[in-house]
């Protein structure tokens, strides 16, 4: 059970990691990314995965 909440706190380090970093950039950054502002909640969720 440790495991599995270590495991979850982890993912969701990750998530917010990549979130509050794609969330700095600018929009002219994002699209040179191919991602829209909308869609970062989308792209961190499954980088956490």
């Amino acid at each position: 059970m440790l495991t599995s909440v270590v495991r979850k706190y982890q993912s969701w380090r990750r998530y917010r990691s990549t979130y509050e970093e794609l969330s700095r950039l600018s929009n002219r950054e994002l699209h040179d990314l191919g991602i829209a502002r909308g869609n970062i909640d989308y792209f961190a969720y499954n980088s956490a995965r």
